[in-house]
């Protein structure tokens, strides 16, 4: 079943972390790149508005220097003196030169002179008394009396804020009055000039500051009155406005009516008035909605790329994980709920939780594995068909020169636990040995029989010394090494040296051969398979320890070498120059030994099978034949009864574990020692004839035993796991919710009712 990656949760967190990874600096760079923009287009706009502003300033400057330059020639001017104005003669001179004056600059609105101490006041329109020119010019914050205090007394040039005035009875209009006294700088002037400027004349010169944008422009005087308001959008209280005043001359950031504001402002060294524009920051971001725009749209493009990428990434990242995953889901047991290992964690947990049973597993087997691979290794040979992962795996190396195997036995053993303990740590010490002194290594394998082991010995022989003597180097540190570390007497049976790995299963057998000599010899005594040949006989021709070989082979069920042994032995006899009779009575001690070893091992009806028509057979290949036939009959029959017996030994060991798996102290060591078998054998046939292993078939009676008693009984849990034979609680009743998907509380809880609802409804079943 193909995993959907998107409901992984961590196939979605790899995703999110390409995301970020892209994410994180892409944003901050935006955000970098986007404040760097406003804040540049920001400050080039107040930069322009500063340089406008001051532009601004200096018109007007311009423009109040000349009506100071045009009050200084009125003054000057001859037509204007006072003499010349009040003579009815010469009056028109004086009206038609102040209509000259006025000409002479744009912003001027109406233009008027005034000699103290006077009653008229002149203007390029005519003569008109104060009570006419107030008349016709009502200002609505300066009165007559005002007005013509400030006409006498004034000393110095002064501009008087905008004021709307109503000219004619009807004209309304918000004018600026400049009064300039007459002659200028003099410490007692005789009259002033004073022209009437349209405030509209001064905003028009500083609407280019604003632009577009909503904002104000103020202009105030060197006191901090407001000569000028210019506003656009909103106004600010009179507070606000004065509290402008004084500001440094440049660009600053105030709070004004609760909303940030940019503030731009210059002061002129002429009169000391200052020129204010007053900005929302707000609108700042108007000016970058492009470069806003730009940004947003690039962001959502690498967003999108980069989620595909991403993407791309977390999958190839994810596959071997999702593999992975797929193996180890398939790999679970099949009683487990599909959902557990999604409630478990993320994949990885569940795979490194896999990967932890199955070392567990491994680390458990390991040791038996190892030893039926050496096992099948003596009993077919074939050493070179090992891979090198299963040498790796089982390290294991074959690449001395030479190889031989022992066999080891010390007696009964007494079913304790000192002995059992002692035997296991000789099987750990003898299971990979070293002698470097000797240039040789030893793998101990385990025997079915409980008192015997053999070893696997591979060493590198020197050319210069006899084969014979580093074998029996070799065999004295064993032998050594055993009484020494655990104070027992062996009898050891040593097989022939070959040059050849794969010829280790003939080594052993011929181990066994002189290890059954160990009877005659006692214990504690060493009996070589070569020496054998070397027993003085003179009565046959075939050596003993080659009949001996053939019989322990067939006992073994090893058809390999018997037929290797059967064939040797008639090869030499057709070499040989005796006659036929003779040839043919040697070749009875071949067929007496097969015949006794049947005998032996209960296998009596060949006798009167095969023997009869093998008495009469005349030539050496048909007796070859014939003695191939008979022991392929006794090793068939030899491996149908080791299954029968395995089988009938497991099915003895299963009712064995049936009627004690509620004992803590079960285990492959109590039952080895109970039926006199070897663990590594018992463990092997176990998962052979049952299809799982020893552990497992004690674990899953003991959990059906407790999910019985939860579902029929309300005994304390603890109770009930310690009475099936487990002690430790916590990792029963873990491992009891991995195998069901519940707790035992919520097993019971479920079931018990469950079964007890079930036997309330049905009457029969009480």
């Amino acid at each position: 079943m193909k995993w959907n990656y998107f409901k992984s949760k961590l196939f979605l967190k790899y995703i999110w972390s390409y995301l970020f990874i892209l994410l994180i600096p892409l944003v901050l760079m935006t955000l970098f790149i986007y404040q760097n923009a406003v804040t540049n287009l920001r400050s080039e706009i107040e930069q322009s508005r500063l340089n406008q502003l001051t532009q601004t300033k200096v018109i007007i400057d311009g423009r109040m220097k000349e009506l100071g330059e045009i009050a200084s020639r009125v003054s000057y001017d001859k037509r204007l003196t006072p003499y010349r104005i009040h003579d009815p003669y010469y009056s028109g001179e004086a009206i038609q030169a102040l209509d000259q004056y006025k000409a002479t600059s744009s912003i001027i609105g109406e233009m008027f002179l005034y000699l103290h101490k006077d009653e008229k006041i002149y203007s390029a329109k005519g003569l008109s008394s104060l009570d006419v020119f107030t008349d016709t010019f009502s200002f609505q914050s300066w009165n007559k009396e005002t007005i013509f205090q400030d006409l006498n007394n004034v000393k110095f040039p002064t501009m008087r804020p905008a004021d709307t005035v109503i000219r004619n009875s009807y004209l309304q209009d918000s004018m600026l009055a400049y009064l300039v006294p007459i002659t200028p700088f003099s410490p007692n002037p005789h009259g002033t000039v004073m022209y009437l400027i349209k405030e509209s004349e001064l905003t028009s010169l500083i609407d280019s500051v604003l632009g577009n944008y909503q904002g104000l422009t103020y202009i105030l005087d060197n006191k901090g009155q407001i000569l000028v308001d210019n506003r656009q959008g909103e106004a600010l209280t009179n507070e606000e406005a004065k509290s402008l005043f004084g500001l440094s001359p440049g660009i600053h950031d105030k709070i004004l009516d609760g909303k940030p504001h940019s503030i731009v402002s210059v002061t002129s060294e002429n009169n000391g008035w200052t020129y204010v524009t007053v900005m929302p920051s707000s609108q700042f971001f108007s000016s970058v909605v492009h470069v806003r725009s730009f940004i947003v749209m690039l962001f959502i493009i690498v967003v999108l790329v980069g989620a595909a990428i991403a993407l791309v990434l977390a999958r190839m990242q994810y596959q071997p994980i999702s593999t992975l995953l797929e193996f180890a889901n398939s790999k679970s047991k099949p009683n487990r709920p599909a959902d557990e290992s999604a409630a478990t964690g993320n994949e990885l947990d569940r795979i490194r939780t896999a990967l932890q049973e199955y070392s567990s597993r491994v680390d458990l087997q390991e040791p038996y594995a190892r030893n039926h691979f050496l096992s099948m290794l003596l009993k077919y040979g074939n050493a070179q068909s090992l891979t090198p992962e299963l040498q790796e795996a089982f390290d294991l190396h074959f690449n001395r020169t030479h190889h031989f195997v022992i066999v080891i036995g010390w007696g009964e053993i007494e079913d304790t636990q000192n002995e059992r303990q002692e035997r296991q740590e000789m099987i750990g010490l003898l299971a990979q040995i070293e002698f470097p002194e000797l240039a040789a290594h030893a793998y101990g394998v385990e025997l079915p029989q409980l008192d015997q082991l053999a070893l696997i010995i591979s060493f590198n022989m020197n050319q210069a010394e006899q084969e014979f003597t580093p074998i029996r180097h070799i065999v004295e540190a064993v032998h050594s090494s055993l009484l020494e570390t655990f104070d027992v007497t062996p009898a050891i049976g040593v097989g022939t040296c070959y040059s050849n790995p794969d010829q280790l299963n003939q080594s052993f057998i011929e181990a066994c051969s002189a290890f059954e000599l160990r009877a005659s010899s006692g214990l504690g005594t060493v009996t070589y398979f070569e020496k054998l040949h070397y027993t003085p006989d003179h009565t046959f021709w075939i050596p003993n320890n080659s009949l001996m070989k053939l019989s322990q082979s067939l006992k073994l069920g090893s058809y390999d070498v018997a037929a290797q042994m059967i064939s040797q032995s008639l090869r030499s006899l057709q070499s040989s120059e005796l006659s036929a009779l003779l040839k043919r009575c040697i070749c009875f001690d071949i067929l007496n030994t097969m015949l006794k070893t049947a005998s032996e091992l209960g296998i009596h009806n060949l006798i009167q099978e095969i023997a009869p028509n093998m008495i009469y057979t005349h030539s050496l290949d048909e007796l070859e034949s014939g003695f191939l036939n008979l022991a392929s009959r006794i090793c068939n029959q030899v491996e149908r009864n080791n299954q029968k017996e395995e089988q009938s030994q497991i099915d003895r060991i299963v009712s064995y574990i049936d009627d004690h798996y509620m004992d803590h102290t079960l285990s492959l060591e109590t039952i080895a020692f109970e039926f006199a078998i070897s663990p590594s054998h018992v463990s092997r046939s176990f998962k052979e004839k049952m299809g799982f292993n020893f552990i497992q078939y004690i674990w899953q009676k003991r959990l059906d035993e407790v999910m019985r008693q939860l579902k029929t009984t309300n005994a304390p849990l603890k109770d009930i796991i310690i009475q099936v034979g487990y002690l430790d609680t916590p990792n029963f009743i873990r491992k009891f919710k991995k195998e069901t998907g519940y707790t035992p509380g919520q097993y019971r809880k479920l079931y018990g009712e469950n079964e007890q609802a079930g036997s309330v409804s049905d009457p029969d079943d009480e």
